[in-house]
């Protein structure tokens, strides 16, 4: 006679928290602003002005915005500051950097207003695999808020963990 098959896994208290669960919906762009310097270089303060004026911003409704300089320019504080006193009524979000940055801002915000008591005192798997561009100082940021309530916290699949973190 064949014994039956128990899923212990689905039987035991051990949680997974999936960063991709999280991931929110919206566009993410990149707004290089070398073409609005001088040849590429040169912030001249008026033509500056004169490009984040006429600019439509109405494109990033809706969208994560990462701000960028390509070119090799001296690009000073408030000129970053002043693009996102245009962009900030459209878009979610706006920081300067690239995509990862952006990502990582986006997971920043996400993961400070979670709720984590539903992982209090259990054995927490953070999954691994993602099909979306989850940053890897997500998993980082996950760790540490795990870490601060679960019982144990690993990495991975159920079937292949990683132990990270064990409370004494």
């Amino acid at each position: 006679m064949a014994e039956e098959i128990v899923n212990r896994v689905a039987q035991s208290a051990l949680k997974t928290f999936d960063l991709e669960d999280h991931y929110p919906s919206g566009e993410r762009l990149v707004l290089d602003i070398k073409d609005w310097l001088y040849e590429g270089f040169i912030l001249r303060e008026k033509e500056f002005r004169a490009f984040v004026k006429e600019h439509d911003w109405a494109h990033y409704k809706d969208a994560y915005l990462a701000l960028q300089c390509s070119s090799d320019a001296i690009i000073p504080g408030w000129a970053y500051m002043l693009i996102m006193t245009h962009a900030s009524p459209f878009a979610k979000k706006v920081v300067v950097g690239n995509l990862e940055q952006l990502e990582t801002a986006i997971y920043q915000d996400i993961l400070s207003k979670l709720d984590f008591s539903e992982y209090e005192d259990k054995p927490v798997i953070i999954k691994g695999c993602s099909n979306k561009p989850v940053p890897q100082n997500a998993y980082l940021m996950a760790t540490e808020r795990l870490q601060a309530v679960a019982k144990s916290v690993m990495y991975g699949e159920a079937c292949s963990s990683v132990p990270l973190f064990k409370r004494k």
